[in-house]
C-alpha cells in the first residue's frame, strides 16, 4: 500500500503552492481535484488580477513559480490612492516612502495558476489525481484514508483541505466557520485607456458601490466594481460603449477615454473565517481557513503566508523526530496563522462596513479615517509594511 506524507484536497494556487513547498522539503504529496492537468496547465482567463506582496513574491520564488510567470505581464504597483466619494482628498501610499522599488505587483490570475502548476508538473514527489473528488475520508491513529468517487482509496499521514471558503472537507470535520455574506457582487473586466496610469492603483468608495482601477502593463487597467447584487445584472447587460463611458465618468476621466476589452465576469461576495485551522492529522489552508473580502488584496497573500507557516511547522517537527501530523504540532500552525489572519479579517470587514454605510456618522468617520491614515506615520507605515515586507 502506497502511503503519502500529505494528501491535499483542492488544486487551487494555494493548494498547489503547498504541494511544491512540501515536496521541496522531501514530503511525498498527493493532490486530489476535479480538474484535469490540461485545465491547470492552461487555465481560462477569469478577469481577475491578483495583487502580490513582496513576501508572496519571495515564497513564489522559493517554490520555483515566480520565474515561470511571463514577466512581461507583471505590472509594478508604484502608488495606491483611496478616495472617499467625490472628495478630492485621498489616502495616498507611495513606494518612495518604503525601502522597496514598488509597493507590490499585479498579475493576471490565470498566469499565476499556470506558473504554479508548471512548477509541480514533473515533480516526482507529487502525484496528481485528476477528475477526482473525495467521497468520504476517515482519520484515526493509523493515518488518513480518502475514498474517491471513482472507488479508489488513498492513504496518507496528514490531510490538508484546500477546497475553498465553502470547504466540504472542513464541514465534514465539524470545524465551524463564520461566513459573512455582503449581499454584493464583484464585477471585473479589462479596459484600455487614453492616458498613462502612472502605475497608480485607485480604490474609490462611491455611495452604493466601490470602483477599483488597477494598473496593468501599458495603457490598460483592471476594473473592479462592487455593487449590490440586485443591481449587478444592470451593469453586466450594459453594452460596451455605455459601460465604458460610465466607468470613465465615475473615475472623473483621470485616464481619458476608456474602452472595455474583455468579457465582464461576476463573482458573489462573501468572506469566511474558520474557528480553528486544524485537528488531529487534518489542517486547513487558503480560503478553507480564511476567505477575505478583496478590498485589501490580502486573500491570496494570506494563503501563501499560511503555507509558508505550515511548511516550516512540519519541517521543524520532522527535524526533531516528532509526529508532524499530530494535533499538538498542527496547533502551532493554527496559533500562528490565527494571529496573522484574525485581526486582518475583522479589520477588513469593519472597513468595508464603514465605507459602504450611508449614515452621516459613517461619512464623517470615513473622512476622519483617511486623514488619520495619511497623517499619522505609524499607522501608514504599518499598512505599507503589510505590502512591502519580504520575510
Amino acid at each position: 500500500m502506497n502511503k503519502y506524507d500529505v494528501i491535499i484536497i483542492g488544486s487551487g494556487p494555494v493548494g498547489l503552492s503547498l504541494a511544491k513547498s512540501l515536496s521541496n522539503e522531501s514530503f511525498s504529496v498527493c493532490v486530489i481535484d476535479r480538474q484535469t492537468k490540461d485545465d491547470l496547465a492552461k487555465p481560462a482567463y477569469d478577469g481577475r488580477e491578483v495583487a502580490i506582496t513582496h513576501f508572496s513574491k519571495r515564497i513564489l520564488k522559493d517554490i520555483g513559480s515566480w520565474d515561470l510567470i511571463d514577466q512581461s505581464c507583471i505590472s509594478h504597483l508604484k502608488e495606491a490612492k483611496v478616495i472617499n466619494g467625490h472628495s478630492p482628498y485621498s489616502l495616498h501610499f507611495n513606494f518612495e516612502e518604503t525601502n522597496q522599488k514598488t509597493l507590490g505587483y499585479l498579475i493576471p490570475n490565470d498566469r499565476i495558476k499556470s506558473a504554479i502548476f508548471s512548477s509541480i508538473n514533473d515533480d516526482q514527489m507529487i502525484s496528481f489525481k485528476e477528475k477526482a473528488s473525495s467521497k468520504t475520508f476517515s482519520i484515526n491513529s493509523d493515518g488518513v484514508e480518502v475514498k474517491l468517487e471513482s472507488g479508489e482509496t488513498i492513504h496518507g499521514e496528514l490531510l490538508v483541505a484546500a477546497d475553498g471558503r465553502l470547504s466540504g472537507s472542513r464541514r465534514q470535520m465539524g470545524i465551524p466557520a463564520e461566513v459573512k455574506d455582503f449581499g454584493k457582487t464583484v464585477i471585473v473586466c479589462k479596459m484600455d485607456h487614453e492616458k498613462e496610469h502612472g502605475n497608480i492603483a485607485y480604490e474609490c468608495f462611491h455611495y452604493g458601490r466601490t470602483l477599483a482601477i488597477l494598473p496593468m502593463v501599458g495603457k490598460q487597467c483592471s476594473v473592479v466594481i462592487t455593487i449590490h447584487s440586485d443591481k449587478a445584472d444592470e451593469i453586466l447587460e450594459q453594452d460596451d460603449a455605455t459601460f465604458s463611458e460610465d466607468i470613465a465618468t465615475r473615475f472623473n476621466h483621470r485616464l481619458g477615454k476608456m474602452a472595455v476589452t474583455s468579457q465582464k465576469f461576476s463573482y458573489p461576495l462573501f468572506a469566511s473565517h474558520a474557528d480553528h485551522f486544524h485537528s488531529d492529522r487534518f489542517v486547513l489552508v487558503g480560503d478553507a481557513s480564511v476567505g477575505m473580502h478583496p478590498v485589501t488584496a490580502h486573500g491570496f497573500n494570506l494563503g501563501l503566508r499560511g503555507i509558508d507557516t505550515l511548511t516550516r511547522t512540519l519541517v521543524e517537527a520532522k527535524a526533531n523526530n516528532e509526529k508532524y501530523y499530530s494535533f499538538e504540532n498542527l496547533k502551532k500552525y493554527n496559533q500562528t496563522h490565527q494571529m496573522n489572519t484574525r485581526a486582518l479579517y475583522y479589520g477588513t470587514n469593519l472597513i468595508v462596513d464603514l465605507f459602504n454605510s450611508e449614515r452621516s456618522t459613517a461619512k464623517f468617520m470615513r473622512r476622519f479615517a483617511l486623514r488619520l491614515g495619511n497623517n499619522v506615520w505609524p499607522i501608514k507605515k504599518m499598512i505599507m509594511d503589510q505590502l512591502t515586507e519580504n520575510k
